[in-house]
């Protein structure tokens, strides 16, 4: 005797188990996917500051969303290959370390998009992409703190922290001593601070007596306030 679950079940997989996807519809999803995946690679390209771009980490911004427009089309075909799929991407691990933040911002974003348009949905892609686009470019516009810079000096006079102390002070206001290592006839000494002429400042504390180096340097971490 068929009771009701079993009624339940077979038309519950009947709805599922074969759904119509032309090729129509395949080519419309990938053709804006590739769109939008050449639009995340552009704005990439703009807004990325690294020494080393790297040219691949964009192009894999494409071809991920591609991918991901595909998985979710077969994933709409047949339910059986959907729970498959769920579970055979439950066990894949990437271990490839994402050290800007950033990049890790483009990574979902890129897989947003072939998300949402292998769900047919591509004005909410769309917009998305936009609204995106001009949330990172005016954020990346705000003005920050001037990062401050490291003046590391040698010197082989051991009482000559005054003398670059005040010669620092002629140049910014702002400063602080971050370490200070005294040894025999020799006083080492890094100090912490913005300022606007640098190389004025590096050529006036290499001139002072027994002074053997005097260096300025820069750094791109993160600024503090």
């Amino acid at each position: 005797m068929v009771g009701f679950s079993d009624i339940f079940k077979s038309s519950f997989l009947e709805g599922f188990t074969s759904m119509d996807i032309t090729t129509a519809k395949i080519a419309a999803t990938l053709f804006m996917t590739a769109l939008l995946g050449l639009y995340i690679f552009a704005i990439y390209r703009l807004v990325t500051r690294k020494v080393f771009y790297s040219k691949n980490f964009a192009i894999s911004l494409t071809a991920m969303a591609l991918i991901t427009a595909a998985i979710i089309l077969a994933m709409q075909s047949n339910l059986v290959i959907s729970l498959g799929m769920v579970g055979a991407l439950s066990i894949v691990r990437f271990r490839t370390a994402i050290k800007d933040p950033m990049d890790l911002v483009f990574l979902f974003w890129s897989i947003s998009v072939g998300i949402i348009c292998g769900a047919s949905l591509y004005e909410v892609a769309l917009i998305t992409s936009v609204v995106v686009t001009v949330f990172i470019l005016v954020l990346d516009m705000l003005p920050v703190a001037k990062v401050p810079a490291m003046l590391v000096v040698n010197s082989s006079v051991m009482d000559s922290e005054k003398e670059i102390l005040e010669a620092v002070a002629r140049y910014t206001k702002s400063y602080r001593v971050k370490s200070r290592n005294l040894s025999k006839d020799r006083l080492d000494m890094v100090i912490e601070l913005r300022v606007k002429d640098e190389s004025a400042l590096v050529s006036e504390v290499a001139a002072l007596d027994g002074m053997i180096s005097a260096s300025l340097i820069a750094h791109d971490g993160e600024v503090t306030f």
